[in-house]
């Protein structure tokens, strides 16, 4: 099995992060890297693999070199350190001193926030648009990642997003290597941003667990709300742990009630012919000479952000009315369909405790 076989500082309990920091199924690739959640902690470690003569390693020595922090938004930083690092430990096993120095320079860089590991840090590196938005999203990809997030899924992301703005488990399944699936649980969580004030105190957080496996299971039967990514196809028959289950760009879920959510309707065709319109106009801005290093996420996470806001904000109105009625015109200015979206609709007066009566009519009486 995996083993920890060293780490700074000593007394800290990394008990699991053996099988967090290594995919299973890894021994199949190359090379990989893959976050994680520890405890309050986030991690990010990169796994190399290299063919040796030994036959006490049988013939292969795989190593995962990571760090731990109690936020995964400054992680990014350290991806190419890290990769160097499990090289360099693969070809010159047990010399630390690189590792020794790199903990010695950055441990007192980042707060050891307790209760809200994820949004305590300074944002100050990330761009203005970030600042006041979502700092706490902000985390790494290969150039294109969202475009290759809505390529892979297509107009299931809008499947996607509902179950994310209904704070589903989410549990994405992929073979290795299990880095991009990482990045499309950050995706998934992007899309459920709200920057509305003062809403829903007592909504569940929507967590990105990233990487999980059986050694989580125990965790994961005590969580409400998550997203995560796993290789071990074991977890698709563990239904009571997930709401949702992602198998590549199939999503599906056995709840019942939730069923209908699973069919997309005009109103989502029209969502994502709007997204790709702006996506189309944004690449020719940038065809023309204009500088948009990081637009296409910005894009991306604005425009989802905006349609939530407007259904909340809508809804928020129409709570605070004196007769409460949500109409089919409201669906329609929120931008969802009357008829499709109404179970969608009442799933979220429920999770976000919103007080309105829904007067669309049942699609049984058109």
């Amino acid at each position: 099995g995996n083993m920890v076989e060293w780490c700074l500082p000593q007394d800290i309990d990394l008990e699991g992060v053996e099988f967090k920091s290594m995919a299973s199924g890894s021994h199949k690739i190359q090379s990989d890297f893959i976050y994680f959640r520890k405890g309050l902690c986030f991690g990010l470690a990169c796994f190399a693999n290299m063919p040796v003569e030994s036959e006490l390693e049988r013939g292969a020595r795989m190593k995962s070199v990571g760090i731990l922090s109690p936020s995964y938004t400054l992680l990014y930083r350290y991806m190419h350190f890290l990769e160097n690092q499990v090289r360099h430990q693969l070809e010159m096993p047990g010399h630390y001193s690189h590792l020794e120095a790199f903990y010695d320079d950055k441990k007192g860089v980042l707060p050891a926030g307790k209760d809200t590991p994820t949004s305590q840090q300074p944002v100050h590196w990330l761009p203005s648009i970030h600042r006041y938005m979502y700092p706490e999203m902000k985390i790494t990809h290969p150039a294109g990642c969202m475009s290759q997030f809505i390529k892979f899924f297509g107009e299931q992301i809008l499947v996607l997003w509902k179950f994310a703005l209904l704070r589903k488990r989410i549990l994405i399944f992929s073979p290795p290597p299990v880095g991009v699936v990482c990045y499309r649980v950050y995706c998934c969580c992007c899309l459920a941003n709200v920057s509305l004030p003062g809403l829903g105190g007592t909504v569940p957080e929507s967590k990105p667990f990233f990487y999980v496996n059986v050694a989580d299971i125990e965790m994961l039967e005590t969580e409400v709300s998550y997203v995560a990514c796993t290789t071990e196809k074991i977890f698709e028959e563990k239904r009571d742990l997930y709401d949702v289950y992602v198998d590549n760009q199939n999503v599906k879920t056995y709840h019942e009630h939730l069923q209908p959510l699973l069919k997309i309707n005009s109103a989502d065709k029209e969502k994502y012919r709007r997204l790709n319109d702006q996506r189309q106009l944004l690449m020719y801005s940038q065809e023309v000479g204009e500088d948009c290093s990081s637009c296409e996420e910005d894009l991306f996470i604005l425009f989802f952000m905006e349609q939530n806001n407007r259904i909340f904000q809508t809804l928020m109105e129409v709570s605070a009315s004196q007769d409460k009625t949500l109409t089919a015109e409201h669906a329609r200015g929120m931008g969802l369909d009357p008829q499709g979206d109404r179970s969608f609709l009442m799933d979220l007066l429920e999770v976000y405790g919103i007080d309105v009566m829904l007067v669309i009519d049942n699609p049984c009486c058109t």
